[in-house]
């Protein structure tokens, strides 16, 4: 990056920030899309015949009050019956709305078995999110609560159906989804097929406190309860692309469930723990690195099972789920990260976004020692050519890193006498030689990037005071960048010579420890 006839500035400009990044593009993959429809199409045709299994309960209680010969406390049950009934057709006639301007804005037709956009993630969230909460999930949030709160005087213990994420127990306290409104968390980043289930999950919902508080006014008049004859399993994860090394975090359940239904899940053969309040199974793990592809991302799947006893018979739901594991990208910064330096203290900064808060660094490396300082910096102090530094967090290998490294440069020497650099080619005057400094200056470029390396004095020299090929004063020498000539100064004529030789130098490293460098200088002064 930097050329030979660069300045020292450009050079430090050029080579400042060099960020090792790669974007890496997270597409879902149409077959999830797919099996998303499959979902959709599976709780709309349970939802159907449940809403005729609801017509069927108020039938059986409209037959139980006439059986009863229509006393006024059971026809009062009977119109309450009919009541919820109207409720709840009207929410599932507003949730089919939304649904038919999904349809629309997506460009989509109902009822066609091939849609022509199962991803449009962008015209989801302007449909229902639009600017300013003006989409259609804020509208719908209310009266789904609308109807919750409607119901719970048939059902006490009914809650909201449509939570916001910091009210919504099966959200982690410490998730990055936590802070969402309910709008966001549903249909943020959302493809079509994906928000068709999350409406086709809430018809669910609206028909389950339905037929609760159906039952509740047939157990008041008699009447039998209506199961749910179509079940099936379903599995939700908060993202089909993790990083390795992150949590994938998914819900395994069981859709239409009858209350009180006694399910049995496992996970990849393992028994898995049932929340005996919403009957979902909680699914995490660290997701591990694979074979990943040249674009940094390896398949991989995970299968759950529901078993439930139906009827004295013993039935299992299996449902298997890909997802895409993506290799993290390491983000390298530092004031030179093309080379190192020998010896020296190079500083860098290793951070890996795609792991967020789950980043825990270890660092090794071939070819230099490690210094782990904060959270992602380390330093590298190199002892070969070349070194190879290796990035874990969690114990998952992350990736490595392999720099060239190059040698010191040595330090400039320059002469001063009395406080101005000494003049080699038109000679010094004799007075100004009693006081003699020897002053190391080290190369801009290296000084620049590593400024604590960069320390340098000279440790001894000696100096004879020549007349034509015979020493006059001399030699002497001095321990140390300056010395005292005024034996010299006392002794020196026009056209005697000052001739200086620098034979120790040394360098003070990052962790104040002084090592000797290798180089001689000699000065040739005239005096005036």
């Amino acid at each position: 990056m930097a050329g030979g006839k660069e300045t020292p500035r450009q050079k430090m400009i050029g080579m400042m920030y060099l960020v090792l990044t790669a974007l890496l593009a997270l597409q879902v993959n149409s077959a999830i899309l797919l099996k998303f429809k499959f979902i959709d199409d599976s709780l709309t045709d349970v939802n159907g015949k449940t809403e005729q299994a609801a017509d069927g309960t108020v039938k059986g209680i409209e037959a139980a009050v006439a059986k009863n010969r229509n006393q006024a406390a059971d026809m009062a049950v009977l119109k309450k019956s009919e009541e919820i009934r109207d409720e709840t057709k009207k929410v599932l006639a507003y949730l089919s709305e939304v649904r038919n301007n999904l349809y629309t804005s997506t460009e989509n037709v109902k009822g066609q078995s091939d849609y022509k956009n199962m991803s449009a993630e962008d015209k989801v969230a302007i449909t229902m999110l639009g600017g300013k909460q003006n989409g259609l999930a804020y509208p719908m949030q209310k009266r789904l609560n609308d109807y919750s709160e409607y119901i719970k005087q048939f059902v006490p213990d009914a809650r909201p159906l449509a939570l916001d994420a910091k009210a919504d127990s099966r959200i982690p306290a410490n998730s990055e989804q936590k802070n969402k409104s309910f709008a966001e968390l549903n249909f943020e980043n959302t493809p079509v097929v994906a928000a068709l289930a999350i409406l086709s999950q809430k018809e669910t919902e609206v028909l389950k406190y339905q037929a609760d508080a159906l039952q509740k006014q047939a157990e008041k008049v008699g009447a039998k309860t209506i199961v749910f004859d179509k079940l099936g399993a379903f599995a939700s994860a908060e993202s089909n692309t993790v990083a390795a090394g992150t949590k994938y975090k998914a819900e395994l359940f069981l859709t239409a469930a009858a209350s009180g239904l006694k399910q049995n899940m496992t996970y990849n053969g393992s028994s898995l723990a049932v929340d005996p309040k919403t009957n979902h199974g909680k699914i995490e793990f660290t997701a591990r690195p694979g074979s990943f592809d040249a674009a940094g991302n390896a398949k991989a799947s995970w299968t759950g099972s529901i078993r439930i006893n139906q009827n004295g018979r013993d039935t299992t739901f299996k449902v298997t789920v890909p997802y895409t594991v993506t290799k993290p990208v390491m983000q390298i910064q530092s004031a030179s990260v093309q080379a190192l330096y020998y010896k020296c203290g190079n500083k860098l900064s290793v951070q890996v976004p795609a792991l967020g808060a789950q980043y825990q660094p270890s660092f090794s490396a071939s070819g230099a020692s490690v210094i782990t300082g904060q959270k992602g910096d380390v330093t590298l102090v190199p002892n070969a050519r070349e070194v190879t530094l290796n990035v874990s967090s969690g114990g998952n290998a992350i990736g490595s890193q392999t720099f060239k490294v190059r040698p010191i440069p040595n330090p400039t020497i320059k002469c001063y006498a009395g406080g101005s650099e000494a003049n080699e080619k038109q000679g010094t005057a004799g007075t100004s030689i009693r006081s003699i400094t020897m002053r190391a200056i080290p190369d801009p470029g290296f000084a620049t990037f590593l400024p604590e390396d960069a320390r340098y004095r000279v440790s001894r020299f000696t100096a004879v005071l020549a007349r034509g090929k015979r020493p006059v004063v001399g030699p002497k020498t001095i321990n140390g960048p300056q010395g005292d000539f005024s034996d010299m100064v006392n002794a020196y004529k026009e056209g005697d010579r000052l001739f200086l030789e620098v034979q120790g130098v040394q360098r003070m490293n990052f962790q104040n420890q002084t090592e000797d460098v290798t180089m001689t200088r000699t000065f040739n002064i005239p005096l005036q």
